[in-house]
């Protein structure tokens, strides 16, 4: 199957014309990132990945990303958009999940096109939900589309594989990232960063993106260790979780006690 698909990409390449082109994949170290920039490289193509991060990211996963990308033996560069994050959640409602797509996307578009990339790429696959009219703007095949408001094609060698599809897939390529035991936003698991944790609603400060790393920092190594998905809302300290054992839970309600009343404070720099 994963011959298939590596020949898959390879044809669809050669039939658009990507063969030759430089190709940019924004990485985030997950299951369909990986398994799109493995694909892109196992077809032949020219292409560097780009992770985006900032003070309240993962780090252990961050490390993988940059492991698999040397055994790939592509090219990977690293950008921290932390400002920039910070300009557009700051006074904001909570999650920030959506701000921080737009500062990672709005800054690949630009890395790309100033450092003479020809193509944009993502991990995007079938049940990712796209924000906006961005399908709309696709004519033919959407694995490829030349958008205007982004100004340069992007190519999603994923959206047309469902999820299972894809675990299949990045089972037989060997790719196994980093898990932080995260309790993520979706059944399958989708891991992301602490900040998805933010309450609805709640005005975003950097104090409170702050608090909701660390309380979650720590839960997590419980999670880890149990190996049980855990986290934690905040500042409502709602304990969100797949099947935990009252063991844990009792471990998790320790670590938010010792928590509450914390808003103002720092951040722990690793």
């Amino acid at each position: 199957m994963l011959e298939s698909a590596v020949k898959a990409v390879r044809e669809f390449s050669a039939e658009q014309g990507l063969t030759g082109e430089s190709i940019l994949l924004m990485f985030s170290g997950g299951k369909d990132s990986s398994l799109a920039l493995y694909l892109l490289k196992e077809a032949g193509l020219d292409v560097s990945a780009i992770t985006f991060f900032h003070r309240w990211s993962w780090k252990e996963p961050l490390y993988w990303a940059m492991r698999f990308t040397k055994r790939l033996g592509v090219e990977h560069y690293l950008v921290d958009i932390t400002e920039g994050l910070l300009r557009e959640a700051r006074g904001r409602k909570g999650p920030v999940c959506i701000n921080c797509k737009k500062v990672m996307l709005w800054n690949a578009k630009w890395f790309a096109l100033n450092n003479g990339f020809d193509i944009l790429a993502k991990g995007d696959n079938a049940n990712d939900k796209i924000i906006g009219a961005l399908l709309d703007q696709c004519h033919g095949d959407i694995r490829l589309c030349d958008i205007p408001r982004i100004g340069i094609p992007l190519f999603r060698p994923l959206i047309t594989y469902t999820v299972r599809r894809v675990e299949k897939l990045a089972e037989e390529a060997g790719i196994r990232p980093y898990r932080m035991y995260e309790h993520a936003r979706r059944r399958q698991w989708r891991e992301g960063c602490p900040l998805q944790y933010i309450d609805r609603e709640e005005i975003v400060t950097e104090e409170l993106m702050d608090l909701v790393y660390r309380v979650n920092c720590r839960v997590s190594k419980i999670a880890r260790q149990r190996k049980v998905r855990v986290s934690v809302r905040v500042p409502s300290f709602e304990i969100m979780a797949w099947n935990p054992d009252e063991e844990t839970l009792l471990e998790v309600k320790s670590v938010i006690e010792r928590f509450k009343g914390e808003k103002n404070a720092p951040v722990r720099k690793a």
